[in-house]
């Protein structure tokens, strides 16, 4: 007599059946092609360049271009510290935009409250560089040897820049614009806020950078 428990198909004597097929993976879904239409666009990035050390006129001027800035859907990128970078950071911040702050240095906590995003260089004075190649567009607010400096290199750069008090008067004179040399249809003066941001997208619009049509 076979024993029950050794009968053939029960689960304790038969031999183990073929493992169950695994189910199917999913294949992974394809890349975005970057050249196809439907592509998400880079956002358009504003440098805003303001002193640390600028007087409450400036700070009123460089907050209101942050905030315009963001309303214009635009991030806003500065060099991160305090005074005039910490208006233009608030201002932006105030109207829901995006922030990043460059610093020279290498610690973070030495960002302003209202960035975003921190980038700690180490290259002190020479992350200015960084700060005007990071915008597509520039926008020098008041005066200083730094935001100078910045406007210089975004110049170099092949970036439109915009010139909001400070050395909008030294740099719009016949004898700096010869000095300067090819800075047609680059450098932009602007008397109020509204005037500056319109300048800097209008440009972008005109150019072949993200924002523009050209």
């Amino acid at each position: 007599m076979t024993d029950p428990a050794l009968a053939p198909g029960s689960v304790s004597g038969s031999a183990p059946g073929p493992a169950p097929a695994s189910p199917a993976l999913a294949a992974p879904d394809a890349a975005p092609d970057p050249s196809s239409s439907s592509s998400r666009p880079r956002r358009v990035q504003i440098a805003v360049c303001a002193p640390a050390d600028a007087p409450p006129e400036v700070l009123a001027l460089a907050e209101a271009v942050g905030r315009l800035v963001a309303e214009r859907g635009c991030g806003l990128v500065c060099g991160g510290l305090g005074g005039g970078m910490a208006a233009a950071c608030r201002g932006a911040k105030a109207a829901g935009g995006t922030t990043v702050g460059i610093l020279p240095g290498y610690e973070a906590k030495a960002a302003n409250a209202w960035v975003d995003h921190v980038v700690c260089t180490g290259l002190g004075q020479a992350r200015n560089a960084l700060v005007a190649a990071s915008g597509d567009a520039v926008i020098a607010v008041g005066g200083g040897f730094g935001t100078l400096s910045e406007i210089a290199l975004g110049l170099r750069l092949g970036r439109p820049v915009v010139l909001l008090g400070g050395w909008a008067g030294a740099l719009s004179t016949a004898e700096a614009r010869a000095a300067l040399g090819g800075l047609e249809g680059a450098l932009y003066g602007a008397t109020t806020p509204e005037a500056a941001v319109a300048a800097a997208m209008k440009a972008l619009d005109q150019s072949d950078r993200p924002g523009g049509s050209g």
